[in-house]
């Protein structure tokens, strides 16, 4: 059976880290949902390129997702911490030791819902702040954390991707979808 992924989507996420990702994810054979928390498909992104979201927050049982992915953008970010559904399942995975990932300014969703406290991750500097003292890590693109990973921005999203990928997958699918795309 097909591993799934969720991408939650919110007005103002950025483009390139939820594309590149999504994008590995499905080369791989996972099925990924996008999934919009605004009310509507269409989802508009940081720089104004509208989204038509696979289906809507009421329409999936999150607990059936093998991951939850937050992607950055600082508005798709403040969007995303209003969204008590999110939040509860981000915290319900963390414990439960599923996979959850987030990139760029995403972690500071996890952050806010006191779920970085003794990992480690990292994010776009200058979100750092508002993670837990010794949870950022500075000089890595990717941070794996046992079930959490996490990326620092757009130029990580293809790497971060193909991160998820082995997650779920393992490491040969991964090596062999980073292979076809020409990603040394």
């Amino acid at each position: 059976m097909a591993k799934l992924a969720a991408v939650i989507l919110a007005d103002g996420f950025e483009p390139l880290e939820v594309v590149a990702p999504t994008d590995v994810l499905r080369r791989g054979g996972v099925e990924v949902a996008l999934v919009s928390i605004m009310g509507g498909a269409e989802v508009i992104s940081a720089h104004n390129i509208a989204f038509h979201a696979d289906m809507l927050l009421e329409e999936i049982n999150l607990d059936d997702c093998d991951m939850i992915i937050v992607p950055g953008g600082s508005v798709g970010v403040e969007n995303i911490m209003k969204n008590e559904t999110v939040r509860e399942a981000l915290t319900s995975f963390m414990q439960a030791d599923k996979l959850v990932a987030a990139i760029c300014a995403g972690p500071m969703v996890l952050a806010d819902c006191r779920l970085l406290i003794g990992r480690k991750a990292t994010c776009y500097p200058g979100c750092e702040d508002v993670l837990p003292e010794g949870t950022y890590v500075a000089d890595r693109g990717v941070v794996v954390d046992d079930n959490l990973i996490t990326a620092n921005g757009p130029a990580s999203a293809l790497p971060f991707g193909l991160a998820l990928l082995e997650a779920l997958c393992g490491k040969a699918e991964s090596e062999t979808v980073a292979k076809s795309m020409l990603y040394k």
